[in-house]
């Protein structure tokens, strides 16, 4: 789910538009077109967006801290985690440079049920996110709405090894504002015309839609001080019908495959891994990296930890990681530095990004080793 893919031009990123219609794409074009040339920018930021590809699929919005956004990454990370109750919230900045093109904010809570009329070390897991993620400065508004439910099978007598399924129902909803387009039209020899002959039944487009997603993830540990998982998951299973036009548009199914770990390196120092691999329709996404953490108070309960990482997007971004772990909350900041060939307009500043992970447990709480978030 809510900023997404491969990166290489800028057409990746007009493809989460989700317009099925070359007349659309055209619009957005002369949109981008218009509102740079009233901000002077530079010619070759200009020859940028006009050499854009014309073969646009929509995509979903995608987090550069994937690690820290368990319910849009797998549903069957829900409810997995070392505690009673997990809350967590996102927000992404993408490509600031070109004035707020998409920000994207989410917010869930997960927990487990049923606890005591389970097999030892089993767990079941129920969560709530709500996702909005908005483009071309609310343009293209959307927002999910999503239900989780994972269960978690112990495959020995400690725990250590565990598999689970998810599945998750998505409540879509995806508003076009057609008040703030501007159409190639009104842009004549005689100036900005503001008018055009573009017809819309409604100011405000909305699309409706259910959507299925589902995921099964293995995690392991040899001991209390590791764990590792491997994890797959299927979005838009159903592939609903998306269209502003009334044209026959399904949204593309997306497949996610990731993995990640933690490890003690030495009395203070743990070493935090993980990878990702997703695609969808024709464009893809692979990111891996990893961070120490270091610890402040290895004695407490909830022990205090300092992060710092660096993540690579493939032929996209570099992306430094700061994070802060105290009483039970975790604080994370990436900014995405982009390297590719779209350096030039985007000055190298692909995204600003931010997480917070809050865990509670109760004091005594004694549960196993999970995927770390």
């Amino acid at each position: 789910m809510r900023k997404f893919l491969r990166v290489e031009k800028i057409s990746k990123s007009l493809e989460r538009l989700g317009f099925e219609e070359l007349e659309n794409q055209k619009n957005i074009l002369s949109l981008m077109f218009y509102n740079f040339t009233k901000m002077k920018k530079t010619a070759a930021i200009l020859s940028l967006f006009l050499t854009v590809s014309f073969y646009i699929k929509a995509q979903d919005p995608h987090f550069s801290q994937f690690f820290a956004s368990p319910l849009t990454l797998n549903p069957a990370f829900t409810g997995k985690f070392d505690g009673t109750l997990r809350v967590s919230g996102n927000y992404r900045n993408q490509w600031p440079a070109f004035n707020n093109v998409y920000t994207t904010s989410t917010l869930s809570v997960d927990f487990d049920i049923l606890k005591t009329k389970l097999p030892d070390y089993d767990r079941w897991g129920i969560g709530i996110l709500a996702l909005t993620d908005k483009a071309g400065g609310g343009v293209l508004t959307n927002n999910y709405l999503a239900l989780s439910t994972s269960y978690s099978k112990a495959l020995d007598e400690d725990g250590f090894k565990q598999i689970a399924v998810g599945f998750q129902g998505t409540y879509g909803q995806k508003r076009l504002d057609n008040s703030k387009l501007y159409y190639e039209d009104m842009l004549t020899p005689y100036g900005f015309t503001g008018v055009t002959r573009e017809v819309y039944n409604n100011e405000n487009l909305n699309v409706n839609y259910l959507d299925v997603n589902a995921g099964l993830l293995f995690s392991a540990s040899t001991d209390e001080s590791n764990n590792f998982y491997v994890g797959a998951s299927v979005y838009h299973i159903n592939r609903p019908h998306e269209s502003f036009m009334g044209a026959n548009w399904n949204i593309a199914s997306r497949t996610t495959i990731s993995a990640g770990g933690y490890f003690p390196v030495s009395d203070i120092l743990t070493f935090h891994a993980s990878g990702i691999y997703q695609y969808q329709a024709a464009s893809t996404e692979t990111v891996v990296g990893g961070a120490l953490a270091a610890s402040l108070d290895d004695q407490s309960e909830s022990p205090s930890n300092v992060y710092a990482g660096l993540w690579y997007r493939l032929n996209d971004a570099v992306i430094p990681y700061i994070g802060l772990e105290f009483a039970g909350m975790r604080i994370g900041a990436t900014y995405d530095v982009n390297v590719s060939s779209l350096k030039a307009g985007s000055q190298s500043r692909g995204g600003m990004e931010i997480s917070l992970i809050y865990v509670k447990r109760p004091p005594g709480f004694k549960g196993i080793p999970c995927p770390k978030f």
